[in-house]
């Protein structure tokens, strides 16, 4: 893709999520779509390797490197309670790996190139856009978050709107930000002269900090439950 396109972003993201379209909206749910993939992939490792049925033994199935490491790390651990909590974190490291190996390997399908300096793998969170994303949900980031929340009470009317920004990329955290938000916008320069009343803007500027400093984690989006859709509309 040549340099300096203005939709190449779009483009670049409409190519990955056509890519890892199966990684995050599986047909039929995620136990058909892995079965669909055991298949396919067995099939594919059966040709790279040139392995057919007569070659195989009736009580004997293929495995991969991972399912056979997988293999004897349980047997290794499983004498007591201690071995067998580590044992639980290296299959989990494992099963990491064989996802890993499949991300990879749909990548090199669609000619995606991967730099590996750049990247970061089976990690339990990873920071996107200034967000901390985990499997708990989507959480600001840290040290974003302070920075709003050490900010000094501006002295002008742009300030504000720096401030409010700032705050404008975690409003989805900020429950009702448009409350607390309205008094900051309505401010005029007037209000910065002597004798101009800011004690409104200042109980909001410290509930918006306060608000960011305690920012929640927003949880991922569960397809399996209901969907409910609030309105909000001025009369």
């Amino acid at each position: 893709m040549p340099f300096g396109l203005k939709n190449a972003p779009m483009i670049y993201q409409r190519m990955i999520d056509n890519a890892l379209w199966g990684f995050v909206q599986p047909k039929g749910g995620w136990a058909n779509f892995s079965e669909k993939m055991r298949i396919a992939e067995t099939a594919d490792a059966e040709d790279r390797a040139g392995v057919t049925e007569a070659s195989v033994s009736p009580n004997e199935a293929p495995r991969t490197k991972f399912e056979a490491d997988r293999a004897v790390d349980h047997r290794k651990c499983s004498r007591n309670s201690r071995e067998q909590s580590f044992g639980r974190h290296v299959l989990q490291r494992r099963a990491g790996r064989v996802l890993v190996d499949r991300l990879l390997s749909r990548f090199q399908e669609c000619r995606i190139s991967v730099s590996f300096s750049k990247s970061l793998f089976v990690q339990r969170k990873v920071g996107f856009l200034s967000h901390d994303v985990s499997a708990a949900g989507i959480a600001p980031d840290a040290k974003k978050a302070a920075a709003v929340t050490e900010l000094s009470f501006p002295a002008s009317k742009k300030g504000f709107q720096s401030f409010l920004g700032a705050l404008n990329y975690y409003s989805r955290f900020i429950q009702d930000f448009a409350v607390y938000g309205a008094a900051l916008y309505q401010l005029k320069d007037a209000d910065f002269e002597p004798g101009g009343d800011l004690s409104a803007a200042r109980q909001s500027f410290a509930m918006l900090q306060q608000r960011v400093r305690d920012a929640p984690i927003l949880r991922h989006f569960d397809r399996g439950k209901d969907v409910h859709v609030t309105l909000f509309a001025n009369e």
